[in-house]
C-alpha cells in the first residue's frame, strides 16, 4: 500500500525541528554552504526519529509499572497523531520493523553475532507475518503465501539463532551425549 503525507516536511522544516531539539547536524560549509536540500530529506527524518526515540527512551521509567504507563502514554500520542487507520499504522508499523531489522543486524564484524542475527529474523518473522495478513485482508491468497514461506523461514532463523547463542555459552548438547533412548 503507497502512501502520501498530505503536508509533506520540507528538508528545511525537518532541519528546524531538529534545531529546535538541539540535534541539528552539524554541516560541513563547503559542502552545504546552501543549509539542507531536499535530497538530504530522508536523511533529516532519520535524525529526527533518531531523535525522538532517543526522547522518549530517556523520559522512559524503568520501573515496570511506570514503564508500561510511560510506553502507554507514547502509544497514545502515536495515535493521536496518526489516527486510528488501520492501513496507515500497518504501513508505518511496517516502516519500522524493516528498519529495526536492519538495525539490529549492525555489527562490528564480518558475522553477527547468534543473539543479533536471532534478533534479525524476529524482527523479520513479525515483518513478513503482517505482510500475510495485509495480503490475507486483501484476498491475495498468492501473496499471503509467499509472506507467510518468509516467516517460517525467518523462525527457522530465530530458533538457529538462540540454539547457536546457548552452544556458546555452553548449554548446548556435548558431543559425547547422544539421543536419549
Amino acid at each position: 500500500m503507497g502512501m502520501k503525507s498530505e503536508h509533506p516536511a520540507s528538508a528545511e522544516q525537518i532541519w528546524a525541528a531538529l534545531a529546535a531539539l538541539g540535534a541539528e547536524p552539524v554541516a560541513d560549509p563547503q559542502v552545504r554552504s546552501e543549509g539542507p536540500r531536499e535530497a538530504d530529506r530522508l536523511r533529516l527524518l532519520g535524525a529526527l526519529l533518531a531523535t525522538a526515540e532517543w526522547e522518549i527512551t530517556a523520559a522512559t521509567r524503568l520501573s515496570e509499572e511506570g514503564e508500561i504507563e510511560d510506553v502507554l502514554q507514547t502509544s497514545l500520542g502515536w495515535t493521536d497523531r496518526l489516527g486510528r487507520d488501520p492501513g496507515l499504522a500497518v504501513n508505518v508499523l511496517t516502516n519500522r520493523l524493516q528498519r529495526t531489522a536492519m538495525q539490529v543486524s549492525e555489527s562490528e564484524g564480518e558475522q553477527s553475532p547468534p543473539g543479533r542475527e536471532a534478533s534479525f529474523a524476529a524482527a523479520m518473522t513479525a515483518l513478513y507475518t503482517l505482510s500475510a495478513q495485509l495480503h490475507a485482508d486483501r484476498g491475495d491468497v498468492e501473496g499471503t503465501r509467499r509472506a507467510l514461506g518468509g516467516a517460517e523461514e525467518a523462525l527457522i532463523d530465530v530458533m538457529q539463532g538462540m540454539y547457536d547463542l546457548r552452544v556458546a555459552i555452553g548449554d548446548g548438547p556435548r558431543e559425547n551425549e547422544g539421543a536419549e533412548d
